[in-house]
Formats: C-alpha cells, structure tokens, sequence
C-alpha cells in the first residue's frame, strides 16, 4: 500500500498534478489484486521479500548521493529508523500479502480505507491528541464500518467467533501501518529519498531471516512469466513510481487536495478485482464502505 508522503520532493515537469495524483491510487489498489492474483503461485512472504529487495536495489544506486550526505544522521538515529522500517516495509505489506490467501482482494483494499480512523486513535493513545465528541462519533462509525466488512454484514459471525483469518491479518496489518504513520513525527531530519532508503533497507533486513525461515518450510515461487511480473510490478509501481508521483503531485497542490485520492485506492482495487479475479461486490461492501467515509466525512466536518 502506500508510502511516506514528503512535500518537498522535487516535482515533476510539465505533467498535470491530478494526474500524477491519480497513479499512485492505481498503482496501490493493483498492488493488493496482484498479491491475490499469484496466491500458490508466490509465497506471500517471498513476493514481499523480493519487492522491497528489487525496490531497495534499483533506490539505492539513484539516492546514494542523498544517502552519503546523511549517513551520520541516519546512524545517530538508527532505532527510530530500523522501528520505522520494520513496521512500513517488514509488516504491513507481508501481512496483507498474506490475508489476500484467505480473503479477496476487495475485502482487503475496503478496508484500509479505516486507516485515517486508526490514525486518529493511536494519536489519541499515544500523543493524547484531542478529540471532539464529533470527532470521535466520525472514528466510531469509520472503524464501525472496517468491522462491518469482517463481519461481513452478518452479526453471527462475532457470536459465533467464525472470523476469515485473512481479514483478521487486514486489520493487524491497517493498525501497524497507521502506528508508522505516527511515528514518522519522531523521524529524523533526512532527505526524502534518504529517509526512503534507509527505511526500505532496514525494512528488508528484517525481512530476511523471515524469507530464509519460509524457504525452509518448504515455501518456494514457482518461477513463471506470471512470477517475475508479478516481483516487478509491486517493486516499481507501488514502491517507487507511486512515491515519486504522490510526494510530486503533493508538492503542487497541497497535502489537503491530495489527501483525497487515497479513497480511490478501493475503487481501482475493486475494479481490478472484478476485471482479473473475477470476484463480486456483495451489499456488505457499499455498506462498510458507505459507513467509513461517513465516519471520516463527520470527522473531518468536526
């Protein structure tokens, strides 16, 4: 899903803003419909893996004056950069690769749209940041509707505890990556492409001896065509080409109007679902959707 969003990153020229805004959405929602799309075909752990790796070593060659210049910055600040790394790049994107092995990918991208709501409440815990009572009606009905959809609209579910495992790992991976999305106020003083560097590396990292452990029960790619476009589709679009344009599209229009773009993540998710996975929208979905952006439409009213 989607990565830091910095808004002096240096623009791109002579390409409307909305549309560098519109890719990155693109970009994302394909992301979660690929990870389903090679479920048996990539391990979860390894497509994750091999994304962040590829992405690191194509980053890294581009970025190393910046990293150079920085490196007695990063070093000093090493933790919050390797607690960054760990919770951006090592778990949000293995976890949902690993829900999309149990749930569908729309499931998945409907419910991320909750992860302005968790931002808000993990502020809240961590930061004490306040909250109006309309404000925190809006998170209640937002995460009211990220339930709604693991429910699946029906209330035997929580009764009888019969969760789908997948969507579970969903809303782990939402909270983690809203925890990093906190967090990034602790973040160093680093160049943008720095600061992606370093987090992609110690993300990868860590990652590591997780791959090894997956190789060693036996969890190995069934190399293809299909695999290998697959590897470079979510280590350049969703990693790399969606930064450039978010932070470039950011820089010219503002933090505000860019902020709505995001919502189209589901959107194109949704899309592509029904396109390449043949899978169906079912009432639950417009309903759990229709209560999040309610929610976050009252909060951002209050």
């Amino acid at each position: 899903m989607k990565e830091t969003a910095v808004s002096n990153q240096k623009q791109i020229p002579s390409i409307n803003p909305y549309l560098l805004l519109l890719l990155p959405p693109l970009f994302w929602g394909g992301n979660i419909v690929v990870a389903r799309g090679v479920t048996g075909v990539v391990p979860p752990i390894t497509l994750s893996f091999w994304r962040w790796c590829l992405a690191f070593l194509i980053l890294l060659p581009l970025t190393w004056r910046q990293v150079r210049q920085d490196w007695q910055t990063a070093v000093a600040n090493w933790r919050i950069l390797t607690l960054l790394g760990f919770l951006g790049v090592t778990c949000f994107n293995t976890l949902l690769y690993l829900a999309v092995q149990t749930t569908t990918a729309i499931n998945g991208s409907l419910m991320q749209t909750a992860m302005p709501a968790a931002v808000i409440v993990i502020s809240w815990l961590l930061f004490g940041e306040k909250i109006s009572l309309r404000q925190g009606i809006g998170v209640a009905v937002a995460i009211s509707g990220a339930f709604f959809v693991v429910l699946r609209g029906q209330i035997s579910t929580l009764l009888q505890l019969s969760f789908v495992q997948g969507d579970l790992l969903i809303l782990l991976a939402v909270s983690l990556y809203a925890l990093y999305s906190v967090l990034l106020r602790k973040r160093p003083l680093l160049h943008p492409l720095s600061f992606l560097t370093f987090t992609f590396g110690a993300g990868v990292a860590l990652l590591f001896p997780i791959y090894l452990w997956s190789l060693s029960t036996g969890a190995r790619a069934a190399m293809s065509a299909p695999a290998y476009l697959a590897i470079l589709y979510v280590a350049i679009f969703p990693s790399i080409l969606a930064y450039i344009c978010w932070n470039s599209g950011i820089a010219q229009v503002g933090a505000n109007r860019a902020g709505l773009f995001v919502n189209l993540v589901p959107v194109f998710a949704a899309i592509f679902s029904i396109i390449f996975l043949g899978e169906q929208l079912q009432p639950f979905h417009f309903v759990g959707l229709l209560l999040i952006f309610s929610g976050l439409f009252l909060f951002n009213r209050a």
